[in-house]
């Protein structure tokens, strides 16, 4: 039987970022993936502005920011400890308003970004600010007519296959031990975790972290504890516009919940849906995608003539309130949960990982995300 200090399930971007936090902190450590298909972390667009969050949630903005200023960190660190591309770079980003009806909504919106702006006296008014509809569309020439523009200098993208393959190369530096497999059982004794049994494996660990995105309820029950994830359908469409240079051209959003999102490869990634009740089908629809394309050319028709590419599919965890769960398990000693943050996986993920690492080891309170924890939703 191998031993470990701690052990992650699930390898998506959140169990990734956990595996290779806790290897950086000493812990001798597996990741025990199974890779399913439909992972949200190898579809999702990888937008990381969390300054532009116009919604009405503060943990979920003050995780953002957060997890939006680690990034930086990370990523220097992952290009010294290994050598393949991280897939991260600054693009800039725009919110607009392409309709008369979405005045109001970017109004809301706009009043909320600038209010947190001044108190946090962060980012600068050179950074965040509302711009001309000529100028935002001289930033993104396929828009449509603009009635209302802000823009956000230090908006980035991420790949998440190609962070989730450099967090996995410099954990596997440091150690990492990696098993593809499917977890059988959780070998519980009093109100502690020792480890589990994957395809018929026993690994004994004295800390164990769920982060199985979409799936991470499966492991609930033996714990007496509803975990309330359930799979949201994301489609997402790659077109490709060989003519232009998009190297240059920054992430749109407007207000329908669906983005756009360039590539310096003369490449676009439009979407996404947001499909519930949809189980674990992780495929296309017809409605899907004429849903993103629709929404696409309402934005943007000057992408009429853009090519096809690929359409990728994802299953993201989403939970009733939209924040994460993050943090132990009410009751138990020494398990961990870190999932559903829905659309916000490659957002939140990396920073969401590196906290519950420190967690698990004790070098952090769980208190720091007491906001996330489970405990809420339980009577």
């Amino acid at each position: 039987m191998s031993c470990f200090d701690a052990l992650v399930i699930g390898g998506g971007v959140v169990g990734m970022s956990t595996a290779y936090h806790l290897v950086r902190l000493g812990a001798k450590t597996m990741l025990i993936d199974r890779r399913d298909e439909g992972r949200a972390t190898d579809a999702g667009a990888g937008i990381l502005a969390a300054d532009t969050y116009g919604g009405d949630s503060e943990d979920w903005f003050n995780l953002g920011i957060e997890a939006s200023a680690y990034y930086p960190q990370l990523i220097a660190e992952l290009e010294r400890e290994q050598d393949g591309e991280t897939g991260y770079s600054r693009c800039g980003k725009l919110t607009l308003a392409v309709s008369p009806e979405e005045i109001e909504p970017f109004e809301q919106s706009k009043r909320r970004i600038f209010a947190r702006q001044q108190r946090r006296a962060f980012p600068a008014s050179k950074d965040l600010y509302e711009i001309s509809p000529g100028d935002a569309r001289r930033l993104f020439p396929p828009l449509a007519r603009v009635h209302r523009a802000l823009y956000y200098d230090k908006a980035a993208r991420v790949d998440g296959r190609l962070l989730s393959d450099a967090l996995l190369r410099a954990a596997r530096q440091g150690g990492l031990h990696v098993k593809r497999a499917s977890v059988d059982q959780l070998l519980l004794s009093g109100n502690s975790v020792g480890g589990v049994v994957a395809n018929g494996e026993t690994f004994a660990a004295a800390h164990v972290a769920i982060a199985g995105g979409a799936w991470s309820p499966s492991l609930g029950a033996p714990l007496g504890v509803q975990i309330p994830v359930a799979p949201q359908r994301g489609q997402i469409i790659h077109l490709n516009l060989p003519d232009l240079d998009t190297a240059a051209w920054p992430i749109v959003n407007a207000f329908r919940e669906h983005y756009m999102v360039p590539w310096p490869d003369h490449r676009l990634v439009v979407g996404a849906t947001r499909e519930s009740g949809v189980e674990f089908k992780a495929h296309t629809t017809v409605a899907g995608v004429r849903e993103v394309l629709d929404e696409a050319l309402r934005v943007a028709p000057g992408l009429e003539g853009a090519r096809m590419g690929e359409i990728r599919v994802g299953l993201r965890p989403a939970t009733p309130d939209q924040l994460p769960v993050l943090g132990p398990v009410p009751g138990w000693k020494n398990i961990f949960l870190a999932t559903g943050h829905g659309a916000s996986g490659l957002q939140l993920g990396p920073f969401s990982g590196k906290i519950i690492a420190e967690i698990m080891l004790d070098l952090a309170p769980p208190g720091k995300i007491a906001a996330f924890n489970i405990a809420r939703f339980i009577n």
